[in-house]
């Protein structure tokens, strides 16, 4: 009883008011090579959109089987990646669909060799759709800036939402583009710790606003570290481990999220109320009988 008083023991929440949620880390991309063994590589202007290594691609495949063995493929109704290429391709290569040929009627999701990868084409047909969010993009450093994934996206469209090509990927980009500048990104300040944890969170809010409830998010190393530190602290300390761990390159963790601030207005589809029928008292039921004789 201690435990349960205390908040570590076992709890209940209404089902309705829960998402689960498949937390990806991309695949090893180019920058991943040195940057694993000298951090200030990660700095570099050539790494900043990397792209997968060979070996990235190897785990992107492994990745694929496992989540079409364990059935999360059943499952999963929606897809959100960074904006990035690494996360881009680590969600196509994962979740796009089988089985793309020239004769298809529609558009593939990445197009064979793209990025120099030396992979086949990737259907767009029997998978979930895939988009991309820029709030669950990586760190942000005074160094890099999406202001080519801007003039790239304001080249084609106006809208805030649109299915176009880019890097070869067939992806939909829903943001909201206010500027020519990339809002997010200053070109002398690096993102605070907090700062990252706070668009999180706001990322995390934003998934309340989708109908879906079994969402896969494709995303970066700092970013997930960073969130869900920030979301630790009502856990067992083993929890919390288990949580707040760093990720490997393509690790998948399949998380709960809850709506405890009631920010979702979905209704429950499987709860049932319970109400009696009204049946006719039974004297009534007889005389009717008697009536109708």
């Amino acid at each position: 009883f201690a435990e349960m008083e205390a908040g570590a023991g076992i709890g209940l929440y209404p089902l309705h008011r829960c998402k689960n949620i498949y937390l990806v880390r991309h695949a090893q991309g180019i920058h991943n090579v040195d940057g694993d063994k000298n951090y200030k590589a990660y700095m570099s202007h050539d790494y900043f959109d990397a792209e997968l290594t060979q070996l990235g691609w190897q785990q992107v495949d492994n990745l694929r089987k496992h989540v079409r063995s364990s059935g999360l493929h059943k499952k999963i109704e929606l897809v959100i990646s960074s904006p990035l290429m690494r996360t881009m391709q680590t969600a196509v290569g994962v979740f796009g669909g089988d089985g793309y040929t020239d004769m298809s009627d529609v558009l593939p999701l990445m197009v064979a060799n793209a990025g120099n990868s030396n992979r086949a084409a990737i259907s767009s047909s029997n998978c979930p759709p895939i988009i991309t969010e820029e709030s669950c993009r990586e760190h942000l450093v005074c160094h890099f800036s999406l202001l080519h994934t801007w003039v790239c996206i304001h080249a084609i469209r106006e809208e805030a939402s649109a299915t176009i090509s880019f890097f070869s990927l067939q992806l939909t980009f829903h943001w909201q583009i206010e500027s020519d500048e990339d809002i997010l990104w200053k070109a002398d300040v690096r993102e605070t710790i907090e700062e990252l944890a706070a668009r999180g969170k706001k990322f995390l809010n934003w998934l309340w606003t989708r109908k879906e409830k079994e969402i896969a998010i494709v995303t970066h190393s700092g970013f997930l570290f960073h969130t869900l530190n920030a979301l630790q602290n009502e856990c067992h300390p083993d929890v919390k481990k288990e949580i707040c761990s760093h990720f490997a390159n393509c690790e998948l963790r399949s998380m709960v999220i809850v709506d405890r601030s009631m920010l979702g207005s979905d209704v429950s589809v499987t709860d049932y109320p319970g109400k009696i029928p009204k049946y006719l008292p039974s004297d009534a039921v007889v005389e009717d009988n008697n009536i109708k004789g």
